[in-house]
């Protein structure tokens, strides 16, 4: 079976011929797996998993088959913090999930339950190669400017094309430090750490004590009974912290504290991570940040620099790649691009933004990586997919391919041509 058969199947809702095995042949596959990069390679996906990745692979019968000569191919792209699903316009405070104004604590707070499938982010971002995303919160001061400490739980999205999405959570505990989280706690960084400690400590007496919690006879806690609950999780080593902090000393600080309670850390933003990078490689604390943010927008980011990304590689660092707009995860591949550009090899560019925070997210099983038996999540790219004018041809999320027509692409057709009348923009259905 062709491409043409395939895309007909997509067109007629998928028959039984689209159901079963799919053959991508003559591409130049990126596995991101030990096998490395294979020119010229096939992909043989069976019901919705990677069967086989090689050269030289014998196609079965009845499969459909697209060629691919002259192609690249990648494991799908990862998102590894935004906030797909949870806004639709930033403006428009209705449609912001993201997080809850006047609670101390929140961390029994999830994203997942307001994650909207039918969002029209989720389809701009699918349609280029986005296949999955870690949806995390903020956290919200009220009128008096105090946030809480642990803004809520993260949640790891996959991005199909189903009517409930396929979500797990917790994917993690958000907590903002630096200059955010001194705001957020009165206005010094030593009371956000404070106001942490007493969190865990509390969740920590509560694990243990449950019991006498229940029966009356243990000592009042800061945080509600749900939110002592929902942390055990990171107190077992099971979730990472989301540690939100840009200048070296506070991502330190912030590792310190993780470090006395037996947490596993990963910090989100690192404009100075380079200048600990070592501390970062010693305690295998990954880093998740634009590598294209170089600019001292505050004063704890003076040290920012376009060699962020190579300097915390060469050091042995875990680095994976977000969009500072994280509504717009499709860009991920320009800046890591950007960072090849700075010093970082290709294939760990190419990790930044698939492999690397699929294993940051207890992920790597299923996805992040071309290998036998993962989820057959991945993408066609018409040229090197961290060039800007290459472009995703064909999107498979879990061997399904994804339809490549969303808002923009229709307002696109719409508006292409000038001069005459335009189509309508709605057409009313019969009654």
């Amino acid at each position: 079976m062709n491409t043409r058969v395939l895309a007909a199947c997509l067109l007629l809702a998928a028959g039984p011929a689209c159901a079963g095995v799919i053959v991508i042949r003559g591409a130049t596959v990126h596995t991101l797996g030990p096998a490395g990069t294979l020119a010229a390679a096939t992909v043989i996906l069976r019901d919705g998993r990677i069967e086989q990745v090689g050269r030289d692979l014998a196609i079965p019968d009845g499969a459909a088959v697209v060629e691919a000569a002259g192609k690249e191919v990648t494991p799908g792209l990862f998102d590894a913090y935004g906030r797909l699903g949870i806004e639709e316009v930033d403006l428009v405070e209705e449609t912001v999930d993201s997080g809850a104004k006047g609670l101390p604590y929140s961390a029994a707070f999830s994203v997942a339950e307001a994650i909207d499938p039918r969002s029209v982010r989720l389809a701009v971002n699918r349609s280029e190669g986005i296949t999955s995303a870690v949806v995390a919160p903020e956290a919200v001061p009220d009128a008096t400017g105090i946030a809480p400490v642990i803004a809520g739980q993260a949640a790891l999205l996959h991005l199909g094309t189903a009517a409930e999405p396929q979500v797990s959570t917790p994917a993690g505990f958000v907590f903002t430090y630096g200059e955010a989280g001194a705001e957020n706690s009165g206005g010094a960084r030593g009371m956000a750490l404070l106001r942490l400690r007493e969190l865990l400590d509390d969740a920590r007496d509560y694990a243990r004590n449950r019991a006498a919690f229940e029966a009356g006879a243990r000592r009042d806690y800061a945080a509600t009974r749900v939110d002592l609950e929902a942390l055990q999780p990171l107190l077992a080593g099971r979730v990472p912290l989301l540690i939100e902090a840009q200048r070296a000393s506070d991502i330190l600080a912030a590792l310190r504290v993780a470090g006395n309670y037996g947490l596993r850390s990963v910090i989100i933003g690192g404009a100075e991570a380079w200048r600990v990078a070592d501390q970062l490689a010693h305690e295998d604390v990954p880093v998740i940040f634009d590598p294209f943010d170089n600019l001292p927008a505050a004063f704890e980011s003076l040290d920012a620099t376009l060699a962020n990304a190579a300097r915390l590689h060469a050091a042995g660092v875990a680095v994976a790649f977000v969009t500072s707009a994280h509504y717009n995860p499709r860009n991920v591949r320009q800046l890591a691009g950007n960072a090849v550009a700075h010093g970082l090899p290709y294939a760990a560019a190419l990790a930044a933004i698939t492999a690397v925070p699929a294993r940051t997210f207890g992920a790597a099983a299923t996805t992040g990586t071309l290998e036998p038996g993962r989820r057959a999540d991945l993408v066609i790219w018409s040229g090197d997919p961290l060039e800007t004018s290459s472009f995703a041809e064909q999107v498979f999320i879990g061997g399904e391919l994804m339809p490549a027509q969303n808002r923009q692409t229709l307002l696109r057709e719409r508006y292409r041509r000038l001069g005459g009348p335009l189509p309508p923009g709605y057409t009313k259905p019969p009654r």
